[in-house]
């Protein structure tokens, strides 16, 4: 960490340490404790940073509630990447101008992509005045002194930055985290590809690589605090270092994390095709802490819509990197994403995409439909499909890339996987729950001991989307 970095977290800290005072007095006025409700919208990047936000929050005092009711400040981070996600933040926006009615003391933080649109901001500002602090994705690190001075002054706070001024977007302490055993950690933000239907560029930014040192320093804290597996994460990991003298490739940075001491397990997300290389899949077949496991998002299987999206590979390309990849390590589990009814997709494109998910034998999917975001320029595309046409093929495509699924997962039924538990089954509390290395999602009668230990399993039943299995003695 450099002295910028350390001055920032300093700063952080003060901030962090003078709402702990204001809270610490209104807890003694109230004779209770003040509760945090935080709700996250969109990827496993905006679920990590909220994360962090939870934990500046704890240190402030805060207990974290699932109850927005019951709450004095609630913190909704947003996801602007489809419509849908927009429409439930708005909707939950609403609900909370009548809670706060009824507790006018409650403080509503709203953050995230959604905010890096000067017409969401605006809306905000005209339609929901009850919200009290609104900054975007470029200052995460600010938070606490954004908190501290709506606090102090009672007014609303704005803060938004138009682009970043450094990597370092760390606001919190890392041994606070939802599990003891397992963290995520950003080794970039932003992204420079400029898919036509996405405004990720646009809301995160251009691509801003971590230094390796600064990402190593970290996991082998995290190592330190107990972490047994760490998630890798970036809008295109496989990107990473690109345009930076005498940095690392995202393969080089793979192998130096494997050599840390006490980290048994990585994962990543998320992967462009178009970077990924012979390097990387030549690692992840040598090391074997590196899970088996690749997300590798095609949206399309037509040629013709993923040169419309600007992806820049062809099916075949696609195609043949599955081959490759699958020919080096047979037992990987592929996933993907989807997008169905993108504009001027016909009937001939969309059966490209059923013939990729035949070809591929994805083992999990994400399949949307096309979402229109304004700004991007697949919003100004001619031969926008009809709703009720791309849910009709949405629908179709679920169906059969649920079959293949099923039938992937059930080739794994009589086999021993390694599975860290994570915690009880939330509908049966007999069962754990966790991930094998080839990311397979497991269930398995066991002592709650287990949570957060590597054991063996046999699989004995598939249900599609999650295995069975009983724990070998």
């Amino acid at each position: 960490m450099d002295n910028n970095a350390e001055l920032l977290n300093c700063a952080q800290n003060i901030y962090i340490g003078k709402c702990r005072k204001l809270n610490l007095s209104r807890m003694e006025f109230l004779k209770r404790p003040l509760k945090a409700h935080v709700r996250t919208f969109g990827c496993q990047m905006n679920a990590h940073d909220s994360e962090k936000m939870e934990s500046v929050l704890k240190s402030m005092g805060y207990e974290l509630s699932e109850d927005a009711a019951r709450a004095d400040l609630v913190l909704m981070n947003t996801c602007c990447v489809r419509e849908n996600a927009e429409n439930r933040v708005f909707g939950n926006l609403g609900k909370l101008n009548f809670l706060k009615k009824d507790n006018p003391d409650m403080i509503v933080v709203i953050c995230g992509c959604m905010m890096q649109q000067d017409a969401v901001v605006e809306k905000i500002k005209k339609s929901y005045r009850h919200v009290d602090v609104i900054f975007g994705t470029y200052n995460l690190n600010r938070f606490p002194q954004l908190l501290l001075t709506r606090m102090e002054t009672g007014k609303q706070v704005i803060d938004i930055w138009k682009e970043a001024e450094s990597t370092e977007e760390e606001p919190c302490d890392i041994s606070l985290r939802h599990f003891r055993f397992k963290a995520s950690v950003n080794i970039m933000y932003g992204c420079d590809n400029f898919c036509s239907y996405c405004i990720v560029p646009y809301v995160r930014g251009r691509e801003r690589s971590r230094p390796h040192g600064e990402i190593l320093a970290e996991v082998a804290m995290l190592a330190q605090d107990g972490v047994k597996e760490v998630m890798l994460l970036g809008q295109n990991v496989n990107s990473y270092g690109g345009g930076i003298k005498g940095e690392l490739t995202f393969a080089g940075l793979l192998d130096r994390i494997c050599g840390v001491s006490g980290i048994e397990r990585i994962r990543f997300m998320t992967s462009h095709p178009k970077d990924l290389s012979d390097e990387l899949i030549s690692t992840m077949k040598a090391q074997p802490k590196i899970c088996k496991h690749l997300h590798l998002p095609v949206q399309s299987g037509s040629s013709r819509i993923l040169k419309a999206m600007n992806r820049k590979y062809t099916k075949e390309s696609y195609q043949s990197l599955v081959d490759n990849i699958k020919k080096q390590i047979p037992d990987i589990s592929l996933t993907t994403d989807f997008i169905v009814g993108f504009p001027g997709e016909t009937e001939e494109d969309f059966q490209d995409t059923c013939e990729i998910v035949k070809y591929a034998r994805f083992s999990g999917a994400f399949t949307f439909l096309y979402s229109k975001r304004i700004g991007t320029p697949a919003a100004s595309m001619e031969g926008q499909v009809p709703e009720e046409e791309a849910n009709e093929r949405l629908q179709r495509l679920l169906k059969l890339t649920n079959a293949v699924i099923y039938e992937e997962n059930s080739k794994l039924v009589g086999r021993t996987l390694r599975v860290m538990p994570e915690e009880v089954s939330a509908k049966d509390p007999s069962l754990l729950t966790g991930r094998a290395d080839n990311n397979a999602l497991v269930h398995f009668r066991s002592s709650e001991s287990l949570i957060g230990s590597f054991t063996d399993v046999l699989i004995e039943e598939c249900k599609t989307f999650y295995l069975m299995g009983s724990k070998k003695d």
